[in-house]
């Protein structure tokens, strides 16, 4: 494909944004994968060159957070490894399985994100989670990070969701806790990637410094949003991830 430098400075202001809104609500992998795929880019090479480039954000929000300790590395730790294998795994998998696969799943689980943020109570950060610490650890933390693996919107927002109703933690906490567990299953899925030569390098280092910036942009914003606005643009994220979904899959053609 012709890389012109209108293209790449479209892939800059957009992997900007997606950065910054990502540290704040997650979610917006579908985008960046969309618009590498409209660029011509073949899916299971977006899907590499969006984990190379969103790899970036992911740390630069993490990096932020423990420096500014709303994040222990101790208590993360654990949690970190367990994404990681779990998405080294699913980007293994997904190597050698049809994602069609995921066309209906996908969507279902954004709708259910999107009427749980809008409809249950506010968290509150004295609520008692549903599951011991070690069995979210190892199971609902590596799944998460599977399903990274094998696809990957909407991760950010499966970790928050999954730390507020199942961990029992506040929505900023849940937020900020997803950044390093996100960050995690995009660094095994680029090892992968990397080994498979499924990146396009150009792009993506491109993309790394507009998601360097938008993250950076983000994190120092994550403490300083309200609760509540917090909910609102989670939802309209997953809302806008679902739309786009359900439009490149031809299910609004008239």
């Amino acid at each position: 494909m012709d890389i012109t430098i209108q293209l790449l400075l479209l892939c800059f202001f957009v992997a900007c944004v997606a950065g910054f809104v990502d540290a704040l609500a997650g979610s917006v992998g579908l985008i960046c994968i969309q618009a590498l795929i409209m660029m011509g880019i073949p899916p299971i090479a977006a899907l590499g060159t969006n984990k190379f480039q969103g790899s970036v954000g992911t740390f630069t929000a993490t990096y932020i957070l423990l420096k500014q300790k709303r994040l222990k590395w101790s208590r993360i730790r654990p949690l970190f490894i367990t994404a990681f294998v779990g998405s080294a795994l699913g980007t293994l998998l997904v190597q050698f399985i049809d994602t069609a696969v995921l066309s209906f799943v996908i969507p279902i689980i954004l709708a259910l994100i999107c009427f749980y943020f809008l409809l249950a109570p506010q968290p509150k950060a004295s609520a008692k989670p549903i599951m011991s610490a070690s069995t979210f650890r190892n199971t609902v933390v590596p799944g998460i990070g599977l399903y990274d693996g094998l696809f990957g919107p909407g991760t950010g927002s499966f970790y928050t969701l999954a730390g507020v109703s199942l961990g029992g933690l506040a929505l900023v906490k849940a937020t900020a806790q997803a950044k390093p567990l996100n960050f995690a299953t995009n660094i095994a899925s680029v090892f992968v990637f990397v080994v498979a030569g499924k990146i396009l390098c150009s792009i993506g280092f491109v993309m790394m410094f507009g998601q360097m910036l938008g993250a950076w942009l983000g994190a120092h914003s994550l403490y300083k949003i309200r609760p509540q606005y917090l909910r609102i643009l989670i939802v309209v994220m997953c809302l806008a991830m679902l739309l786009k979904y359900a439009h490149t899959m031809g299910w609004l053609s008239i």
